[in-house]
Order: C-alpha cells, then sequence, then structure tokens
C-alpha cells in the first residue's frame, strides 16, 4: 500500500507575518509545499492530505493541492477549534486551536494507509521522504503501530532571525527513547543555545543535540492512542487559554508505556525552513543551488 503524506499547514504564520504556506520560494513561484509534494510523488506516495483552515481554503486550493490533481490523489482536512472528543467544549475565550497531537487527529478520516506527517514550512530533502517509504515497505511482520521519526542536529535548525520550538530526542541503538518539547530555543552572544523545557524553565541544550523537526512515521492504529491522549489531555489543560497538545509528547508516552519502539531514520539530505521573514533570501538561495546541482528541476 503506498503511504500517505500528511501535511500540517493550518499554521497562523504569526513569527512570519502572513500565510508562508502559500509564499513563492523557487524560481517560477513554487512554494516549499510544492517541493515536499514533489518528493514524496518521486518516492513512490500515492495521496496527499493538507490540514488547513477553513478561511484560506479558496487561496490554498489554487496556490498548492490544484497543481497535483494529476500526479496525486489530493485531500483536504480542517483544523478546527470546536473539533474535540465527545464530551468536552471550547473554553470561552480561546481563539487558538490545541496544537500539532490535534491537527494531526482532524485527518482521522482520511487516512488509511502508512503515513507521514510534516510542517508546511519546512524543506527536509528527498532522501528523507525515500527513506521513509523504504521503512514502510519493510515486513508487514512489524507491530500494527508502527512509528519512526526522521531526525537532525540541532544547530542545523535554528534560525538567525529568532527563536524556535524543537522536541528534544534521546536516541538509542537507533530508535527514539524519549523526546521533550522545547520552546523559544536560540543561540545567545555567547554561542550557548538555550530553550524554555515544559515547566517554562531555561536550559542549556547541546547544540549536536537530535531534534524532531515533525517529520514522523505512523500507521493508522496512532489514531486511536492520539484519541486517547488527548481526551487525557483535555481533561487535565483543557481550560486553559493557550495549552497545545504536540504531537512529540504523545510518541513520547508511547514509547514510556512500550506501547511502540520510534525507529530514527538517518537522512543525508537539506532540511531548512521558514519560520521569520528574513528567512526567505535563504531557503530561496538554497533552493537554487539545489536545482544547479541537479537534484530538482528548476520548474516542478
Amino acid at each position: 500500500m503506498q503511504p500517505t503524506l500528511l501535511i500540517l499547514a493550518a499554521g497562523m504564520g504569526s513569527r512570519y507575518g502572513g500565510l508562508k504556506q502559500i509564499d513563492p520560494m523557487g524560481p517560477n513561484g513554487e512554494t516549499v509545499l510544492d517541493y515536499s509534494v514533489f518528493d514524496a510523488i518521486r518516492a513512490g506516495f500515492g495521496k496527499v492530505v493538507f490540514v488547513i483552515r477553513r478561511d484560506f481554503a479558496d487561496a490554498f486550493k489554487t496556490a498548492v493541492g490544484d497543481k497535483f490533481r494529476d500526479r496525486i490523489e489530493v485531500a483536504y482536512a480542517f483544523q478546527e477549534l470546536h473539533d474535540l472528543p465527545e464530551g468536552f467544549t471550547i473554553t470561552v475565550g480561546r481563539e487558538k486551536p490545541w496544537g500539532t497531537a490535534h491537527a494531526v487527529r482532524a485527518a482521522r478520516n482520511d487516512i488509511d494507509s502508512p503515513f507521514a506527517v510534516i510542517n508546511a514550512d519546512d524543506f527536509y530533502g528527498q532522501d528523507a521522504y525515500q527513506q521513509l517509504a523504504d521503512y514502510f515497505n519493510q515486513s508487514n511482520d512489524e507491530p500494527e503501530l508502527r512509528t519512526c521519526m526522521v531526525g537532525y542536529r540541532l544547530e542545523n535548525t535554528l534560525s538567525e532571525h529568532g527563536s524556535v520550538n524543537r522536541g528534544l530526542c534521546l536516541v538509542e541503538d537507533g530508535f527514539l527513547k524519549g523526546v521533550e518539547e522545547h520552546t523559544v530555543i536560540a543561540k545567545g552572544e555567547d554561542g550557548i543555545v538555550r530553550g524554555s523545557n515544559l515547566t517554562n524553565q531555561r536550559v542549556n541544550i547541546a547544540a549536536d543535540a537530535i531534534v524532531s523537526m515533525n517529520f514522523w512515521g505512523f500507521t493508522p492504529a496512532l489514531f486511536a492512542s492520539l484519541e486517547a491522549h488527548f481526551v487525557e489531555f483535555l481533561g487535565k489543560h483543557g481550560s486553559e487559554m493557550k495549552s497545545e497538545c504536540y504531537i512529540p509528547t504523545v510518541i513520547d508516552e508511547l514509547i514510556q508505556s512500550e506501547q511502540t519502539d520510534c525507529a530514527v531514520i538517518e537522512t543525508s539530505g537539506s532540511w531548512f525552513g521558514v519560520t521569520y521573514p528574513d528567512d526567505k533570501p535563504f531557503v530561496q538561495s538554497s533552493i537554487q543551488t539545489l536545482i544547479a546541482s541537479g537534484e530538482y528541476p528548476a520548474n516542478l
């Protein structure tokens, strides 16, 4: 069965100042998303599901989704604040959805094959998609709840123009043993990288630490586990105005409770992301370099 690519594209783009998901980056107006879908198609993916917001659905479909309808099956899921498990309601005054776990959950009715999860604004490189497709093409004797992650060195994922959020990973013998989301990560003037952990403590972080860039591989069995985690999360934090449920936290819980082993996939591909407006020139020049090397065509 061909895997599905699930793209989380519902973010507000508050730090970027606009809808970076549809901001042109390539020489002929290509977006970062265009390169992601292109890489998935040539790695053998058979479907792409975009998780987006309803208020920019038409613009998104025109700018991105419609380009690929003749090359891959395209579907859309909507991350909406009121899409909650039975028995839960929105706290009055809350405006933002519930984070990356909530975004993945939004596609629960659109996926019936092994699937990859990526951010819309990150360029992961061709090799990462091929490695993930190869992982899912392995023996069918593997457990139903199979999980994997493409890992990157923290120092290669920072922005020179502001802080970032990352899931810090503990890796042993090729498997993920733990992951914890850290926010407001940046390199200080003293050269030390620091970030805030889940208890809002500022901590030093090794520059070569392996981090999750939200490039995950799952089977549909994940959705049952995700639902159980999200219900527990809402019971504890549902009344908070800005609480978010993160995919790395869900996977960490599954690992610690021995419900899954999460393989860490090594990739030789390039990664770069668009968090701030000043990141755009670097992304554009990086894409031009990859085109010049022959890794991508000048026109997708």
